[in-house]
């Protein structure tokens, strides 16, 4: 069994697999990462580890699962199942590679856009030929809300809320359809231009914010909250058969 630990800017996700299924998932604090470990290896048999890091995981936490598991840690120069083209394979964030992993997986030999909407909303391509090229970083939904309120004077912080309307007739009811609908808009109009280079696309939608986004977005979509946990999983598998 392989134990996933995905260290996030928000908060951390472990999940467990077995032969490539998911067997369990939690989210849980930073702060509290040990401990929910710990609790894992007690009800499941857990040969090896990998750990994700976007955030900041304590170096304390970091050595007693080193020494509970035969642990991956996921950086630049780990072997990836696919072929790395970007310009610069050592920014590549940790999270995108494993998006990356986890299409030529479950997506093999197909051109696939894997867009992540969470903290930040990525969209990473592979073509046909397991060849990741790239992609586009912006803001995800939270931290545009966010934005309108510490870069201005007076509009309030707001949580997410579908629009009812495509006008906005208050403050808040104009900050709902900025936000989602410029998001909304984003990412069908990505879509859209890489679907006249690459008609077969297939489009995988992932992240936080995936089930807020899937069914108001007009293309054809597959929503999969996991994918990230997959890939990584999948690189764990793709190194200890090495």
């Amino acid at each position: 069994m392989n134990l996933i630990v995905d260290v996030g800017n928000s908060f951390v996700k472990l999940a467990v697999f077995q032969e490539g299924v998911l067997k369990h998932k939690r989210i849980v604090d930073i702060e509290n990462v040990l401990y929910h470990v710990k609790a894992i290896k007690e009800n499941y048999a857990i040969d090896r580890a990998i750990i994700s890091s976007v955030g900041k995981l304590n170096t304390i936490d970091l050595q007693e699962i080193r020494r509970s598991f035969t642990l991956l840690l996921l950086d630049f120069k780990t072997k990836v199942p696919f072929k790395n083209l970007y310009a610069t394979p050592k920014t590549l964030g940790v999270d995108r590679m494993a998006l990356a992993s986890a299409s030529v997986k479950i997506y093999p030999n197909e051109n696939t856009l894997i867009i992540d909407a969470g903290t930040c909303i990525t969209f990473d391509f592979v073509d046909r030929s397991n060849h990741y090229l790239g992609g586009a970083i912006s803001p995800g939904i939270s931290m545009r809300y966010q934005a309108l309120h510490n870069l201005t004077a007076k509009l309030p912080l707001l949580k997410p809320m579908l629009p009812e309307h495509l006008i906005g007739r208050s403050t808040n009811t104009s900050m709902h359809s900025g936000v989602v609908n410029g998001v909304l808009n984003e990412i069908d109009g990505t879509i859209e231009m890489y679907k006249l280079k690459y008609p077969d696309l297939t489009v995988i939608l992932t992240g936080g914010d995936a089930n807020f986004l899937s069914k108001q977005l007009k293309s054809s979509i597959f929503a999969n909250s996991n994918f990230l946990l997959e890939g990584l999983d999948y690189i764990l598998e793709f190194n200890s058969n090495e």
